[in-house]
């Protein structure tokens, strides 16, 4: 009797090497695409781009794999949705520099930095009175765009020796 179940339940052999070989494309596909991600987000920053370290070059089994590309996966989805919350906030604050320059009086003392729409540097959008207290009370208003960073070596002459 125990020959007759030996031979009615097929064994199934499972390929090793093409599991390992379809989880290594899909980490591999993964990976590129995180660097692509990461391209395009360059000069922003707050997001986590680092791969965990499998404890030096070794042969990991296929649990291991699975579980890198799952982590792969998640950090990938995350930094996506992270990513498309920070570019619809960018966004919004273009709009707002350009409503700021048609029309400064309903914007007054607003401030948008170069930061906020996701570049590089110092410049700012800032909405002023024009004329100082005069613009003030006579609600004349404009918007006033900084020129950048300052500079690094300070102002004027080098003191001598």
């Amino acid at each position: 009797m125990s020959e007759l179940l030996q031979y009615a339940v097929p064994r199934t052999d499972v390929d090793e090497s093409a599991v390992r070989r379809t989880l290594r494309d899909q980490i591999a596909h993964l990976e590129g695409e995180l660097a692509t991600l990461f391209c395009s987000t360059y000069p922003r920053t707050g997001f986590e781009w680092n791969v965990r370290s499998r404890r030096g070059p070794r042969l990991l089994s296929i649990r291991e794999l699975e579980e890198l590309r799952d982590d792969l996966a998640d950090r990938l989805q995350h930094n996506r949705h992270a990513l498309g919350d920070r570019t619809y906030v960018e966004e919004l604050n273009r709009r707002r520099i350009e409503e700021m320059m048609l029309a400064p009086e309903e914007h007054k003392w607003v401030r948008v930095r170069n930061e906020d729409i996701g570049e590089k540097g110092c410049k700012q959008w800032h909405v002023l009175p024009r004329f100082g207290p005069l613009g003030l009370l006579m609600n004349w208003w404009r918007v006033k765009i900084s020129s950048g960073c300052p500079l690094a070596g300070g102002r004027g002459r080098e003191p001598r020796p």
